[in-house]
């Protein structure tokens, strides 16, 4: 077939200009064409056949135009699914593997067609999104990411001194082998964050690369700069609840 051997040329010409980064992309689109190629070739084929059996398709074609106007109208959302699928393959906004934000719906992106997205979320459930409800696509997968980690240190806490710990627990998860590739730049200091009701939040943040490592990276480091603030004590207040009895008369 004319249409496959020129979809198979179209993935193997871009599969060599293009980083791996792209070949999802590139994917896609050959199942997209793949899929319209299909469409178009069973309606010539079908008017071919009719044709040689000697039944005229002019009458075929012009009620075929008057029902797909009749059609149309009543099948707009159907087209604006297919028209904002389109531009959602031709601009790169979203591809399989990508972890998206859509209406409402974060997950791992399983299928991108003309008429929908596939989302799997967190919790294992899919959810199928029709191409024309996508207003806003947060791409959480895309360039890098921020981990940005708030810790709470006591009052009476030297701030300087907890700072401190705190860049020495990034610059020795930059020279750790397991998360040196995952981690693109030094800690960054924020600094006092805001003075809460028994701590002084601290902010700091790294930036990920590739940004679905985002939350393992900030589990990892808070988890370090525990321990090391328990080696250094350093003190991380936490609520308390103090109960203080009052005594009753005795009765008479």
């Amino acid at each position: 077939m004319v249409a496959e051997r020129l979809i198979r040329l179209f993935r193997a010409q871009m599969g060599r200009r293009i980083g791996p980064d792209e070949v999802t992309r590139v994917e896609t689109l050959a199942r997209v064409f793949h899929y319209a190629a299909t469409i178009v070739t069973c309606l010539v084929a079908g008017m071919a056949v009719l044709d040689a059996l000697g039944i005229s398709i002019a009458p075929l074609l012009a009620t075929a135009g008057v029902a797909g106007l009749a059609i149309g109208f009543g099948a707009q959302s159907l087209v604006k699914d297919y028209f904002t699928g389109l531009f959602l393959l031709i601009e790169d906004q979203i591809r399989e593997g990508d972890v998206v934000e859509i209406s409402g719906k974060a997950g791992v992106v399983e299928e991108v067609t003309l008429r929908y997205v596939r989302l799997r979320d967190g919790d294992g459930f899919v959810h199928f999104i029709p191409n024309g409800e996508i207003k806003l696509v947060t791409n959480r997968t895309r360039g890098f990411a921020r981990a940005v980690m708030d810790v709470g240190v006591g009052y009476g806490v030297d701030i300087d001194q907890a700072l401190a710990v705190m860049r020495e627990v990034g610059q020795a998860m930059r020279t750790d082998e397991k998360w040196k590739q995952k981690i693109a730049d030094d800690l960054e200091v924020l600094g006092v964050d805001k003075l809460d009701n028994s701590a002084v939040v601290l902010r700091v943040q790294l930036r990920v690369v590739p940004p679905t490592e985002r939350d393992n990276v900030r589990r990892e480091y808070l988890k370090r700069v525990k321990l090391a603030f328990d080696e250094r004590g350093i003190e991380m207040p936490f609520p308390t609840l103090t109960l203080r009895g009052v005594a009753l008369p005795s009765p008479k």
